[in-house]
C-alpha cells in the first residue's frame, strides 16, 4: 500500500458514490475503503501517489463541493493509522489514556496521524463516525508525558479544521477501564 492516503467524506450516499466514482477516474488511486457511515455519511479512503492523491480530493472538492463535510490528503500516513481504524491493535502494556473526539471523520485520521508522528504513543483506536451520529474519536496510550503531548497536537490538528469536540488524557487509568475499551 502506498504511504500516501485521501479520504473525502459527504453529507449523502449518493453524493459520496459519484465522488468514489469521481476520484477513480480523475487519476490512479485505489479505493481503499467506500462505506456509509453514521449518520448516512459516505466516506472514501483512498491511496496513490500523493500527486494522483491531491488531484483526485482536489476534483472532488471542486465538482461536489456542497456536500463536502470533510476531506484530507497526507503524504507519508503514520504506520499505526490502519491498524486503529481496523482495530487491530494488541495493546500489550497499557499506560496513561488519552482520547480525542472530532466531528468527522477526516479530521480524526488527521488528528491521530499527527498524534502519533508528535510523540512515542501507541493507537490503539481510530473510530471513524460508526454508531457515533457521524462523530469520531481516537484512543492512545504511552507514558503520561507522551501522551499528554500527543493528545495536544491532535487538539490542535483537528481545531485547525475546525472539527475538534474534546479531549482527555487518564494517567493512570483503572485495568478494569482498559479490558472494557481494548
Amino acid at each position: 500500500m502506498a504511504k500516501a492516503i485521501g479520504m473525502v467524506e459527504y453529507a449523502t450516499v449518493s453524493t459520496g458514490i459519484q465522488a468514489a466514482d469521481t476520484l477513480v477516474k480523475t487519476a490512479a488511486v485505489e479505493i481503499i475503503e467506500a462505506q456509509v457511515v453514521c449518520p448516512g455519511k459516505y466516506i472514501v479512503i483512498i491511496s496513490g501517489e500523493l500527486s494522483a492523491l491531491k488531484a483526485s480530493v482536489d476534483a472532488c472538492k471542486v465538482k461536489y463541493g456542497e456536500k463536502l463535510i470533510d476531506s484530507f490528503v497526507l503524504g507519508n500516513v503514520h504506520e499505526g493509522i490502519f491498524p486503529a481504524i481496523y482495530a487491530t491493535v494488541d495493546v500489550e502494556n497499557p499506560r496513561a489514556l488519552g482520547v480525542m473526539e472530532t466531528y468527522s471523520g477526516a479530521s480524526i485520521i488527521v488528528a491521530a496521524d499527527a498524534a502519533a508522528k508528535s510523540a512515542d504513543v501507541t493507537l490503539a483506536e481510530v473510530r471513524i463516525a460508526r454508531g457515533m451520529c457521524g462523530k469520531s474519536y481516537l484512543i492512545l496510550t504511552g507514558e503520561v508525558a507522551a501522551v499528554t503531548a500527543a493528545i495536544e497536537k491532535a487538539n490542535a490538528a483537528a481545531g485547525d479544521r475546525g472539527m475538534f469536540l474534546d479531549s482527555s488524557v487518564i494517567p493512570n487509568p483503572d485495568s478494569k477501564l482498559w479490558e472494557k475499551i481494548l
